[in-house]
């Protein structure tokens, strides 16, 4: 599998797949409807202005070709977002409000919830994790900060069985991730790896005082208007930061929203600047230019996608060099996940392409970041 088209699949497993189906029954009677054509320009759609393309310098016919691709591509939603205002949506299958499953989309989420509770001084990136999680004092991990947790360079242990099965099995999440051992220096070698980013949801338990899903809930999702996402919990009740995510495309440009203003939305500052530059402006590792803190970036450079070919310990078979979308501009970056999720984000045009869907099936061209990059340099004059 190619690299660019790797990232279309961001693999959870198979038994998230099977374990988790959409939440909510599809309405079959549901059909494409484009909100640009639904009404004239100043009527809203869940409380977003809706306005044509051609009145935000945007190309219509660019984007209903990506929304017939979207379709054959099984998608149950796709939206393009300009300057704040929604340009073009369509919805099949499912309703619009119905919540879904976005996988690792949610990675992006827990990055902005780190930002949070540093914003609040709750934490800090240079904090070793041993702080929140006494189990790895006085051992190989002593030294895994939180910033190696967000930039998947911990160097904690990773392999197929114990990233894609055994944690996904395990009845706290958490508390299987945190007994894994050390397999890396910290900063020495980059892995995609889900049970290293799912010890945050310790460090933001342990340092905010509050659960993750309570905390994700009042500190996020309530004041960005994402009335229709939630954070789902193990049998253990914790979090699943890594993968855990059910929420809409139009919720999902609330999120992004808050990225393109640098960490304020609709009247709410709950980033600070400087944490956002760093989380989607510039690569978070020199191990691989595609990654800041658990987002995706443009960025020219060594390549690492999350299902490129790895040995036993995830690094990887060969090296890739180059970026992951030539045809857009290197600051656009996105928040991705299994099936072809994607919230693709371009602060340079103030852009937002957000489609979600089913997995692919076999044989099939999954749909994913290069297709979102298609769109928005296909759309912008």
């Amino acid at each position: 599998m190619g690299l660019r088209r790797g990232l279309a699949a961001l693999t959870i497993g198979t038994a998230v797949v099977a374990a988790t189906a959409y939440a909510g029954p599809p309405d079959r009677a549901v059909t494409a409807t484009a909100a640009a054509a639904a009404a004239a320009d100043g009527n809203r759609v869940e409380g977003w202005p809706v306005r044509s393309p051609a009145s935000v310098d945007l190309r219509g016919s660019a984007l209903r070709e990506g929304a017939r691709v979207a379709r054959r591509r099984d998608s149950t939603c796709f939206a393009v977002v300009r300057n704040g205002t929604l340009v073009r949506e369509d919805n099949w299958t499912l309703r619009r409000d119905v919540p879904r499953e976005v996988f690792s989309i949610t990675k992006s989420v827990t990055s902005t919830l780190v930002g949070i509770a540093v914003r609040d001084g709750d934490l800090r990136l240079d904090d070793r994790v041993a702080r929140y999680v006494p189990q790895w004092r006085g051992t190989a991990s002593a030294t895994v900060t939180v910033r190696n947790l967000l930039a998947n360079d911990s160097g904690r242990f990773w392999s197929l069985q114990s990233d894609y099965a055994d944690l996904l099995a395990a009845r706290s999440r958490t508390a299987y991730a945190i007994g894994l051992p050390q397999q890396h220096a910290p900063g020495t070698a980059w892995a995609y790896n889900n049970a290293a980013i799912q010890v945050l949801e310790r460090v933001l338990e342990r340092s905010t005082g509050m659960g993750v899903a309570r905390y994700a809930r009042t500190r996020l999702f309530e004041p960005l208007g994402m009335e229709r996402t939630r954070l789902i919990t193990d049998r253990a009740d914790d979090a699943a930061v890594f993968y855990g995510l059910q929420t809409t495309c139009l919720d999902l440009a609330r999120f992004g929203a808050l990225q393109l203003g640098e960490g304020r939305a609709y009247g709410t500052r709950l980033l600070d600047k400087g944490y956002v530059a760093d989380a989607v402006g510039r690569s978070s590792t020199p191990h691989n230019a595609a990654y800041g803190y658990l987002w995706w970036l443009n960025r020219s450079g060594p390549l690492r996608g999350a299902t490129d070919a790895v040995d036993a310990q995830g690094q990887p078979l060969r090296q890739v060099t180059g970026q992951l979308a030539p045809s857009v501009d290197e600051d656009v970056y996105a928040a991705l996940g299994f099936g072809g999720q994607v919230l693709l984000v371009d602060p340079t045009t103030r852009t937002m392409v957000v489609r979600l869907g089913l997995p692919a099936q076999a044989g099939a061209e999954a749909y994913g970041f290069v297709d979102a990059a298609t769109v928005l340099a296909r759309a912008v004059r």
